[in-house]
């Protein structure tokens, strides 16, 4: 897994080719049990590191359509599973916690309930007040900025509209870990306010 820009978050991903980004898992380390996001399948080095760090005490999936490995990993790390709480009812799986807005999942990591993204209640995760997690309705498909998830694939664009606006308003976020393309590490809040404006 690639280091971070903290010691203590990890990545690991996955290119697409019908979408030309790289898909990405990320990995909190932490004393009390590592938790991942959105993972994906691991190769067997990253396999091998994830074991060395630990393994994982929760997985957060942050939407349905991001369920990719969460279960095969839970299967050897012995993770409980997390997910969004306005998909409990469909979601793919039963998860052991069903997160939603404002909930802390783990001291540090609280969830932000998204509206008006493909699935309802999709997950953002702000991680100690300045690293926030995305999963679907924020990407970047280009280094040069953020981007919503396209108009064909929202419910509601003016509540996704309102939701990017509502996680442009959070103090101190400086990374943007997406789910979909290119990671953030510095200026994540003015490029999340760039976004905001451009509705």
């Amino acid at each position: 897994m690639k280091s971070l820009h903290r010691p203590d978050l990890y990545a690991w991903s996955v290119f697409d080719a019908d979408r030309n980004v790289d898909f990405h898992g990320v990995c909190w380390t932490r004393p009390d049990g590592n938790v991942l996001v959105d993972p994906l399948p691991l190769s067997p080095h990253d396999e091998a590191h994830l074991r060395a760090l630990g393994g994982a005490a929760w997985i957060v999936v942050t939407n349905s359509d991001h369920t990719r490995a969460a279960l095969d990993i839970a299967a050897w790390t012995g993770a409980r599973l997390a997910g969004p709480a306005a998909e409990a009812a469909s979601f793919p799986f039963p998860c052991d916690r069903w997160l939603a807005d404002g909930d802390e999942l783990v001291p540090g990591l609280r969830a932000l309930a998204l509206d008006g993204s493909k699935t309802p209640g999709e997950l953002a995760l702000v991680l100690e007040g300045s690293t926030l997690i995305t999963g679907d309705l924020v990407r970047a498909h280009r280094a040069s900025g953020l981007m919503m998830l396209p108009d064909a694939k929202l419910t509601d664009r003016d509540r996704a509209v309102a939701s990017v606006r509502r996680l442009a308003a959070l103090p101190g976020i400086e990374a943007v870990l997406v789910g979909d393309g290119w990671q953030v590490f510095r200026g994540g809040g003015a490029l999340l306010a760039d976004l905001a404006r451009a509705g």
